[in-house]
């Protein structure tokens, strides 16, 4: 997949560096054009100088072929300008900010721009965002057989309860991560847009869960 990038300091070249060597097509955005140093000598990316929310450089990126744009930049109001550029001008399915202040973070979650605020920042949680279909292991059991992953959800699934979906894939929701904070959900808790799923599961029965929840709901008793 295509995945745009905008601004190459340390977060932004760590995550285009692990998802080039992943074999992602990757295009990097960056006013100075000296930040690019930061990238693998071996990167097969592109590389390109100017600013990130200018519709020219990002179509110049690739931006209106991407599966998902990071804007990683140090200015938050660059950030989220850009991340809603390529949200809804080039409709781009998968977008995340980074935000320094915390505080906006909320804001711009409800404006539909999934952000990692200053506390989250790492490859990662960024990681987690752009490609929110993979399985993220974070524990398992002395046996092996028990563990605890995060899940990416089909966007059909936001509005559904908590409860419903843990029963219509027999898997227990440990917690969620929402606006960067981890929730205890209660049975009547319902999934809002950009939630992440911790979900506690049989190691046997992983990819079965992983499929059910990467396609849209089948009938759910609510």
């Amino acid at each position: 997949m295509h995945i745009v990038i905008m601004g190459c300091g340390r977060v932004g070249a760590s995550l285009a560096n692990r998802l080039d060597v992943e074999g992602h097509s990757i295009a990097i955005i960056d006013r100075d054009q000296a930040a690019f140093r930061r990238l693998r000598t071996d990167f097969s990316g592109k590389t390109i100088t100017g600013v990130g929310f200018d519709r020219d450089r990002l179509r110049e990126a690739g931006i209106e072929d991407a599966h998902a744009f990071a804007a990683v930049s140090s200015g938050d109001n660059s950030n989220i300008l850009a991340a809603r550029v390529a949200r809804e001008n080039f409709d781009v399915e998968n977008v995340v900010a980074r935000i320094y202040d915390p505080k906006r973070a909320e804001i711009y979650e409800r404006l539909g721009i999934p952000t990692v605020a200053t506390v989250a920042w790492s490859t990662g949680q960024m990681l987690r965002r752009l490609l929110p279909g993979n399985v993220w292991e974070e524990w398992r059991d002395p046996s092996g057989s028990v563990i605890l992953s995060q899940i990416g959800v089909h966007p059909d699934w936001v509005g559904h309860r908590i409860r419903s979906i843990g029963e219509s894939t027999n898997t227990r929701i440990a917690f969620v991560t929402r606006y960067g904070e981890g929730l205890l959900p209660e049975p009547d808790t319902v999934l809002q847009d950009g939630d992440l799923l911790h979900v506690v599961l049989r190691l046997d029965k992983q990819d079965e869960v992983v499929e059910a929840l990467n396609q849209p709901p089948r009938e759910v008793n609510e």
